[in-house]
């Protein structure tokens, strides 16, 4: 399980890393906060720090509590290491394709850009969607009910952030929103 263990922290190393580089520079830049106070993206944060420790806790002991071996442990390191590579991918591209209009949740008395460009050309959400490739990438790698189970909350907590921000964006770009949901999926598959 060190492999494991290795593989989280080295992952989240990169993946929080460029979360909070782009949050820094951008609130220096702006002068202003880019975390929003909302409570969906108070409790998904939360949620998220839950899902990291837990995956972490699991790679450590190596419990078999709730374990499913679908996958040989080599085919389960192999597909998670795709799917985080996947992940940073996306991610990186999401942070850099949104530029100054990032923020984490949704401040209200603040108004961003509609970027409809680069990765957001194909997903209205990609840096969720790249939450959503980490949880599959952890579940796989530790084949985890758990992480099952948490995954599917996961889900549900991402999507009450983006229908929270669907609301923000619809009342901020009225009509240059809905045609950009015409064009692209939420996620990334229709």
């Amino acid at each position: 399980m060190r492999d494991a263990t290795l593989v989280v922290l080295v992952h989240q190393l990169f993946f929080q890393g460029m979360f909070f580089a782009k949050n820094i520079a951008l609130q220096r830049k702006l002068g202003r906060p880019v975390r929003g106070t909302n409570p969906e993206a108070s409790l998904a944060i939360a949620f998220f720090v839950i899902f990291i420790a837990l995956s972490l806790l699991l790679a450590q002991t190596g419990s078999e509590w709730g374990k499913f071996a679908l996958l040989p442990d080599r085919a389960a390191l192999t597909l998670c290491l795709l799917l985080l590579v996947a992940n940073l991918l996306v991610a990186a591209a999401s942070l850099q394709g949104l530029g100054d209009s990032w923020r984490v949740g949704v401040i209200e008395e603040q108004q961003t850009a509609l970027v409809e460009t680069g990765i957001y050309r194909y997903s209205r959400n990609p840096y969720f969607l790249s939450y959503l490739l980490m949880f599959l990438a952890y579940t796989v790698l530790l084949q985890s009910a758990l992480l099952l189970g948490l995954s599917a909350i996961g889900f549900v907590l991402i999507h009450a952030m983006v229908r929270r921000e669907e609301q923000y964006l619809a009342r901020l770009h009225p009509h240059g929103y809905r045609e950009y949901c015409q064009r692209v999926p939420r996620y990334l598959i229709r």
